[in-house]
């Protein structure tokens, strides 16, 4: 089982999404048979079973073995992975193209880099497994708490400063044996916890 799977395929994203399946999928992560998985979202076996080849047709679900009991012969299904993003792929026609207005300090743009970000990340692992070869990424992730907005400010001046310096030594045009890389910096307020709505609602305030 992986620990993140891309979805790419509209019928597959479509499949996913329907709140039965995406139940089924959740308690598939541990593998269950249409008999375990009905008593536990409560539908009849036949439908659980009806729901599960949907999800198998669309490579969501694989079979982990057959069990005969009786005359009756029970599949024990287990998802293929942890949890599953949709990539923009899925919805091409109308992805969103962060080129269009390219704005530094617009949220949508972000969410469009954000989204463009899915996408290229989610083909680049599908044809590496697809050519069973490693992935180089790097990605850092935390938070920074400041005290105005003028320090966050001059935090994302700084920030733009040193990534073009570094882009600058390390960025080889024309290299023979090189291969490009994207880079994406990204700077926005935390997403405060459910149990701090006042928090999360000044902060939303006070970046519209």
């Amino acid at each position: 089982m992986l620990d993140v799977a891309v979805i790419e395929d509209p019928a597959a994203a479509e499949v996913s999404l329907d709140p039965v399946r995406a139940r089924l999928l959740s308690e598939l992560s541990r593998p269950a048979s249409a008999t375990m998985l009905a008593a536990k979202v409560g539908l009849p076996r036949q439908k659980v079973n009806y729901h599960l080849k949907a999800l198998e047709r669309h490579g969501l679900v694989e079979l982990v073995e057959e069990r005969r009991k009786g005359n009756v012969t029970e599949r024990v299904m287990r998802a293929t992975a942890a949890s599953y993003v949709i990539s923009p792929v899925a919805l091409d026609a109308v992805a969103p193209d962060p080129s269009r207005s390219p704005d530094q300090l617009s949220a949508r743009w972000l969410l469009a880099l954000a989204a463009k970000l899915v996408r290229d990340v989610g083909t680049l692992i599908t044809g590496a497994a697809r050519a069973r070869k490693p992935l180089a990424t790097f990605a850092i992730d935390g938070e920074i708490r400041f005290a105005s907005a003028a320090d966050r400010a001059a935090f994302a001046q700084e920030l733009a400063a040193a990534v073009t310096a570094l882009v600058g030594k390390y960025h080889h045009e024309g290299a023979e044996g090189g291969r490009d890389h994207r880079v994406v910096v990204a700077v926005h307020p935390a997403v405060p916890s459910a149990a701090a709505p006042a928090e999360a609602d000044r902060s939303t305030t006070q970046e519209t």
